[in-house]
């Protein structure tokens, strides 16, 4: 009996240690962010294509779920998550009597959301002009990237695991505001958009495109996670919580904001 006990046990960390790997869910409440009508959707004229984030892998097993009922400490991270859905611990007469704690590690467990704001002017990103001053007519211009550029967002402060922490903010702030975030994204050189401005006879006009972004702020709980195993009963123990003050600029991916100002 003891033999087998051995070899459960060695089963389970291996589970564990193989199975580590990178990805889950963070809950909030929809408060959709309505976009101002300079805001505009320019995804299809984009000379550069955007790549989706791809969040679809984040919803837990029914074995994860298990687990995360236990935890006294609520566990948003996706990676976690992806560890647990990949892992799996059958439950069999031979684990009657066996006990094992086996380490997780220390991990980014949640983030809860305080606040989040959009910055629809975010960073400039172009400027279209005509002089129109020795024009007879009006004359009409229109939006036209004139150099490739790249709008990257980033955490406000250094936290440990960073990679982990962003997932967790971006989750939250798209469920939020049912927009397509993204840390990083890039409007392409000759990036064109119908819609025209109007330079008044003798005037110089500006069209001046910014890259809007949503500014999150928040606290994010770390932990040091344990799978405790005692005969059939599987359950997470958090021990050493922790948490810290966060904030996040996320770019809005595929939008645009357009300025127009006409002067003499």
């Amino acid at each position: 009996m003891k033999w087998h006990t051995h070899v459960i046990h060695l089963c389970i960390i291996l589970f564990f240690v193989i199975g580590y790997g990178s990805t889950s869910s963070a809950e909030s409440k929809s408060t959709s962010l309505k976009l101002p009508g300079s805001v505009i959707n320019i995804e299809k004229e984009n000379t550069m294509p955007q790549a989706e984030e791809n969040l679809s892998y984040l919803q837990p097993s029914d074995f994860t779920k298990e687990l995360l009922e236990t935890s006294k400490v609520k566990i948003d991270n996706p990676n976690l998550i992806k560890i647990l859905n990949e892992s799996a611990i059958n439950k069999s007469p031979f684990s009657l009597g066996m006990r094992a704690t086996i380490y997780l590690g220390e991990w980014p467990l949640s983030y809860k959301s305080n606040g989040t704001e959009p910055n629809w002017q975010y960073q400039k990103i172009n400027t279209n002009f005509y002089d129109n001053r020795q024009g007879t007519a009006n004359y009409q211009i229109n939006y036209v990237q004139e150099a490739q550029k790249s709008i990257k967002g980033g955490l406000t402060a250094k936290v440990p695991q960073v990679e982990d922490v962003q997932k967790m903010i971006l989750l939250s702030a798209m469920e939020k505001t049912n927009l397509p975030l993204t840390f990083e994204t890039v409007i392409g050189r000759g990036t064109k958009h119908h819609q025209v401005y109007n330079i008044g006879q003798g005037q110089l006009g500006y069209l001046y495109t910014y890259a809007p972004a949503i500014h999150e702020k928040g606290k994010v709980t770390y932990g040091e996670v344990y799978l405790v195993i005692k005969g059939t009963k599987r359950k997470i123990d958090v021990k050493n919580v922790t948490s810290q003050s966060i904030g996040a600029w996320i770019p809005l991916q595929g939008h645009l904001n357009f300025g127009f100002q006409g002067s003499s």
